[in-house]
């Protein structure tokens, strides 16, 4: 299962919060964030828990995508 997030002006913790919250249940998630730092946590956590991360960014905006 798929579950995409829109954590557009949310500051950090809460972008981290609901990417966990969203792992819980999917195999795959898709985040879009506009702060570099929600972009870098996320990056890292998914890291820690051995995750697939993919990382693009348009402008102001990044898109991440974590699979298991």
């Amino acid at each position: 299962m798929e579950k995409k997030l829109d954590l557009r002006g949310l500051s950090c913790p809460m972008p981290l919060l609901e990417t966990k919250k969203a792992l819980e249940k999917a195999e795959m998630v898709s985040i879009i964030v506009d702060e570099a730092a929600a972009r870098e946590k996320i990056t890292a956590f998914a890291k820690s828990k051995q995750y697939q991360v993919e990382s693009s960014s348009s402008s102001s905006e990044y898109t991440l995508i974590i699979r298991k």
